[in-house]
């Protein structure tokens, strides 16, 4: 395709909602998945540290 100017661009021949709307739910979802996996990064860590440091898992979800 070929755009003679920026609003143009911006209006995808009439298909703008869908073609940047999906371009932002993309975007929201590798965002998420970026926190996601740093949350779970350092939780896998601290697990290790703690099962070097004390030769057990220690497991929060089970204890009371």
């Amino acid at each position: 395709m070929n755009w003679n100017s920026w609003p143009e661009f911006f209006y995808m021949g009439g298909y703008a909602l869908y073609v940047w709307g999906s371009f932002a739910v993309t975007a929201i979802l590798v965002a998420g998945e970026i926190v996601m996996l740093r949350l779970h990064r350092k939780k896998a860590l601290e697990l290790a540290l703690n099962t070097v440091k004390y030769g057990k898992v220690k497991n929060d979800e089970n204890e009371a």
